[in-house]
């Protein structure tokens, strides 16, 4: 095992037992007991949900929070859910993920050049992790950082577009989030080794069902990360 290997490991095993957040335990604890019906025969995972992906990643693509069915049901990120296929299905076609499903923890799925986490590792309540939530969350991404150096982040939504500036402002390295407008297809230079951010609406199914991102959309932002990664 290489040591950002193991790093990350050590990482995902912190994440999986963290319980900052009554909240948010309690909540994807009662997801995991009452279940949906079409899963009632899954052991839903109910604990925070890790980052995934390659540990040798340039590219890191950080979303919102698990979904209740998907994430925290599967104990994958992004995982047995409409915005997990969505995005997959994308990576899939730019050459970042070895398959286009995402279905369970051991369907063999594997990402090249890339690894997807998100700003809140647990379910919360109508999608909407609290402030105080994120900040709770906010040393895991800050260590995968630390341990991936991604030369460029992808931005799923504002709320990732925000909480990935956070940690620049926190830094020194910015003085304001103000002067980073998100948009789908935004994309910014950072300073020091904080790389390039790219930004995209979030894969949602309000998102995806209603037209407003196409896989197209997506694919023209993916094919700039390539080539901006190839350089």
């Amino acid at each position: 095992m290489s040591e950002k290997s193991a790093l990350l490991a050590a990482l995902n095993e912190e994440i999986v037992a963290c319980r900052k957040c009554p909240r948010l335990v309690g909540y994807r604890e009662k997801v995991a007991q009452e279940k949906r019906r079409a899963f009632r025969e899954w052991t839903y995972w109910g604990k925070p949900v890790p980052g995934f992906g390659d540990p040798n990643a340039k590219l890191l693509i950080l979303g919102l929070a698990p979904a209740a069915h998907g994430g925290n049901r599967t104990g994958r990120v992004f995982t047995g859910d409409r915005s997990g296929d969505f995005l997959f299905a994308a990576l899939y076609k730019a050459g970042f993920a070895n398959q286009p499903t995402s279905v369970q923890r051991d369907d063999g799925l594997q990402l090249k050049d890339a690894y997807v986490a998100a700003t809140a590792r647990c379910v919360p309540p109508a999608n909407k992790p609290l402030p105080s939530e994120i900040i709770n969350c906010r040393p895991y991404l800050v260590r995968e950082l630390e341990i991936l150096q991604p030369k460029a982040v992808l931005a799923l939504g504002k709320i990732a577009w925000d909480a990935y500036l956070e940690i620049l402002k926190q830094r020194s390295l910015i003085t304001s989030r103000a002067a980073f407008h998100f948009a789908h297809g935004a994309e910014t230079d950072l300073p020091g080794d904080s790389g390039r951010l790219f930004g995209v609406y979030h894969p949602s199914q309000q998102n995806t069902q209603t037209g407003r991102v196409t896989p197209a959309m997506y694919q023209q932002v993916l094919r700039r990360i390539r080539q901006f990664l190839s350089k």
